[in-house]
């Protein structure tokens, strides 16, 4: 590795390790966790994926995205039921790499991309809206002041730098600087060492202290492929945005087996669940990190926090790390979309909409499956509506129909629709050259057409079925001659 390419990737891990912190310990608290439970996650998922991961420059760690699917799990049945969710989390997620199914993402509509982007950007700027509140109540008075001031300073720093040099990421210049200001003069600020105290020892390497038996699994079962699911879902759609910021390829299979095997060696240590984090991958690709080394650096200095530096990372003010967020949530949000609403079709622009609006609302995975629902459903649409015959009749008094389009679920009625069976000749000619059968509706509806023709009695032929056609009418037992 050239220097200045292992110089980039160090300073960036550095960078998103200041980023990670305060994200894990947020989720940890939201689980009802102890928070180191949620920096042991981030270094072991962080290091493992960056490792063995299949797309360099993504950053893993204690996702809100899991925290919130097993808060009831967490208070109903305790940390250890949790553990062990975790462990059978992970190997879920294994067997999906295993298995290929990474490449499925692949089905997920682009305004849908777009619509998770946005949701995810807005949803990371109202997160630091909590960072604004003292309790219960907003922060009043000075302190609000100050906060507004040190965020305003933190975002001028991160966007102005790059204009004087490129040569140090300018988000880990913002952090180190505004706290060096607020140590220097003493300012009235909140920071890290508010949230919770990290300092901790090594994790323990121990299975989760609960039965292993099937009433066990009945209950760690639901959450468990709830929660590889949604880590999954947001894993390979940050794969994808990487590709794109990063013009080069990942590979999703290889990302699922090692967010699984990463998600297990959390479990067996007492750390949450995991998977990419969309803020801290975007802080890693900013700030120059392209390699396997950004991530290692990243989830390694997590640890070292815990162990050595806690006294330190602990007086770092939240006012910096809220904005360099809001930066990320800036530089995250796709501004091109807003400029493209006017020239894509109306239904691809409800699509960016609805699915933005749920993923701020509700959660990414409900989000990105509503939003394929609607693509999908808009795609059989468009296709039942280019479905269209034309007929004419034959030298010997028999009329042939040629069919255009695509027959499915969605087009059978309006195919039946093409035919005059009560005042057509005896013998009818269906030319299906142009035609193509998908599914069982397609051959319910040539059914349904032949005993409407039967019971007017008429006598209809078939002809120009392709061979896949002809295969899957006689699998069904439907006579096309």
């Amino acid at each position: 590795m050239k220097p200045a390419r292992l110089r980039a990737d160090v300073l960036a891990g550095l960078t998103t390790s200041f980023a990670l912190v305060p994200e894990c310990i947020a989720f940890a608290l939201v689980a009802h966790l102890n928070p180191l439970m949620g920096l042991y996650g981030a270094f072991i998922i962080c290091t493992l994926t960056a490792l063995f991961g299949g797309r360099p420059g993504m950053v893993s760690g204690a996702a809100g995205s899991m925290a919130v699917v097993i808060v009831a799990l967490v208070v109903q049945h305790g940390v250890q039921y949790l553990l062990a969710t975790v462990l059978l989390g992970g190997l879920v997620m294994i067997a999906f790499g295993l298995l290929r199914l990474g490449k499925l993402v692949r089905m997920v509509p682009y305004p849908v991309m777009l619509g998770f982007v946005n949701g995810l950007a807005i949803v990371i700027a109202m997160a630091q809206l909590e960072h604004f509140k003292n309790g219960e109540r907003w922060l009043s008075g000075t302190p609000l002041y100050l906060m507004l001031g040190l965020v305003a300073l933190t975002m001028a720093v991160v966007y102005l730098l790059p204009r004087l040099t490129r040569s140090v990421p300018p988000a880990l210049v913002a952090i180190l600087s505004v706290g060096a200001l607020v140590y220097g003069f003493d300012l009235p600020t909140r920071t890290l060492g508010d949230m919770a105290h990290i300092a901790g020892g090594l994790p323990n390497v121990v299975l989760p202290d609960v039965p292993w038996n099937m009433d066990t699994l009945r209950i760690i079962a639901p959450y468990a492929i709830l929660m590889a699911l949604v880590g999954l879902l947001e894993t390979l759609l940050t794969l994808n945005l990487t590709d794109e910021i990063t013009e080069s390829r990942g590979y999703p299979d290889r990302e699922c087996v090692a967010l699984g095997m990463a998600n297990i060696a959390s479990g067996v240590c007492g750390g949450m669940g995991g998977c990419a984090m969309i803020g801290q991958t975007v802080i890693n690709l900013s700030s120059g990190g392209r390699g396997r080394l950004s991530g290692t650096v990243a989830g390694v200095m997590i640890l070292m926090f815990v162990l050595f530096l806690s006294p330190l990372i602990e007086r770092i003010p939240l006012a910096a790390l809220v904005g360099v967020m809001f930066v990320v949530a800036q530089q995250t949000f796709a501004w091109a979309s807003l400029r493209v609403l006017r020239k894509v079709p109306l239904n691809d622009v409800l699509t960016i909409i609805a699915v933005t609006v749920v993923t701020v609302l509700t959660d990414l995975a409900i989000a990105v499956l509503f939003g394929i629902l609607i693509a999908a459903l808009n795609f059989a649409w468009q296709q039942a509506r280019e479905l269209y015959a034309d007929s004419h009749l034959e030298a010997d008094g028999s009329k042939r129909y040629h069919l255009h389009g695509t027959l499915f679920f969605a087009s059978a009625t309006p195919f039946l629709d093409q035919f005059d069976y009560q005042d057509d000749p005896e013998h009818v000619t269906l030319d299906c050259q142009h035609l193509r059968f998908v599914d069982y509706s397609a051959i319910a509806a040539l059914k349904t057409l032949r005993e409407r023709y039967q019971k007017a009695g008429k006598h209809l032929r078939v002809v120009h079925l392709s061979a896949r056609c002809k295969k899957l009418l006689k699998r069904a037992g439907v006579q096309h001659a």
